[in-house]
């Protein structure tokens, strides 16, 4: 079947012709019968690399939309949510367009009925995908779906920063990637340390809500869960605009270019998360952060922070020798000015110590009481105890890791 408007004439969405699913769909659309079979072949794999569920048109439009940058998303992240009258004109007559493809049923195109209700192998489904599915349910006209389209842009944004809550940055491409596989603890998984989760939960709700927030170090023990708390408020906050973007120190020489890249999305915040980060004495990479943090030449985004663990006080590796005063630098109060000026950019430096007996057994009871086993005071002791005596001593890890092990030998499946 010949499709009335040709996908030719979009203007906003033009992006959507460059990609491979939609190149052959236009042949298709245009009567090229001999396109119909890699057509469907390209559909299908999107379906199951996607986990893409019903008409899978519909679905390939709708992912093509939210996925690709174009003039309208690009716009409305760069102006937090602000979009011009002609723009906003344009991207409706586009709608139009495509709204046949997504309104009617796949088979209609392709001939294929199972298309209309295809049931991928694995069905998957993001909090953003989701919300789009339901404000698109029964939409009839260009200006109803266009609407639907737009609020998704100013809530989640558009790519790989709408439907994934961690990022990484990719050092051959230079560019932001997402992390679909990322996994975050929730909230009340994470026990104890009330005071340090009220720290770090207010610095990041007022950096959420557009007030002023302090870059955070938290510093302490190993084990203490720092970097499970830092991983959490993705996915706390992922449905008010945060995103946590995960750089290892190798990284730091690209951290401006990350930055830039992060000041485009200006509808978004989002922490730059340093995990386990230390420096040795003479490693330039913690000067390149001190920039950074600064702002350096160019001032840093302000819908940026920069979150890091580490279990050295001031990140940096010292010596008895570095405070010993008989050492060879002239002016070793300069010296140690200098090892410590790293940290005190950090406007909020959260301590972790390790857990009392008390916390590290209320770990262990709650993480196997989520698996439906209650132990009684006594054997909770016993065993906890015994675990933690044979290895690194108390702390969340190490109760996870009891926790861990007492379920592969004590449960059946």
């Amino acid at each position: 079947m010949t499709y009335g408007k040709d996908l030719s004439s979009l203007t906003v969405c033009r992006s959507l012709l460059d990609t491979p699913v939609f190149r052959m769909l236009k042949r298709v659309l245009e009567g090229d019968e001999t396109a119909v079979g890699a057509c469907a072949a390209a559909l299908m794999r999107e379906a199951e690399r996607l986990g893409m569920a019903g008409s899978l048109v519909r679905g390939a439009v709708i992912h093509g939309l939210v996925q690709e940058a174009n003039l309208v998303s690009e716009t409305i992240e760069a102006k937090k949510g602000a979009l011009g009258e002609s723009l906003r004109a344009a991207f409706v007559r586009d709608i139009e367009v495509l709204l046949p493809l997504i309104t009617e049923p796949a088979h209609m195109w392709l001939g294929i009925p199972f298309f209309d209700d295809y049931k991928p192998t694995h069905g998957m489904g993001t909090e953003a995908a989701k919300s789009l599915t339901e404000s698109l349910a029964g939409v009839q006209t260009a200006e109803e779906a266009a609407a639907a389209f737009l609020a998704y842009y100013r809530r989640y944004g558009y790519g790989d920063i709408a439907s994934c809550a961690a990022l990484e940055w990719e050092d051959a491409a230079h560019r932001l990637r997402g992390i679909p596989s990322f996994a975050a603890m929730d909230l009340a998984d994470i026990i104890g340390y009330a005071h340090q989760k009220e720290q770090i939960l207010g610095n990041t709700e007022a950096f959420v809500a557009g007030r002023t927030a302090n870059n955070v170090l938290l510093v302490g023990a190993r084990g203490t869960g720092k970097s499970s708390i830092v991983k959490a408020l993705a996915k706390v906050y992922y449905g008010q605009g945060l995103r946590l973007v995960q750089l290892k120190k190798s990284q730091l020489s690209d951290l401006p270019a990350v930055m830039e890249a992060l000041r485009i999305h200006a509808g978004k915040r989002f922490i730059v998360f340093l995990d386990d980060l230390s420096f040795e004495e003479h490693d330039p990479a913690y000067k390149r952060l001190k920039s950074a943090i600064e702002g350096g030449v160019a001032a840093r985004p302000e819908n940026v922070l920069l979150y890091a663990t580490s279990n050295r006080r001031h990140l940096i590796h010292e010596s008895w020798r570095d405070r010993d005063g008989a050492q060879d630098e002239l002016y070793r109060e300069d010296s140690m000015n200098e090892t410590i000026s790293l940290s005190d950019r950090f406007g909020l430096i959260i301590h972790y110590y390790a857990p009392d007996q008390k916390e590290y057994l209320s770990i262990i009871d709650h993480m196997l009481r989520k698996e439906g086993i209650a132990l009684t005071p006594e054997e909770l002791r016993i065993a906890g105890v015994r675990w933690e005596m044979t290895h690194s001593g108390r702390s969340g890890r190490t109760a996870q890791q009891f926790v861990m092990h007492y379920l592969g030998q004590n449960t059946l499946y």
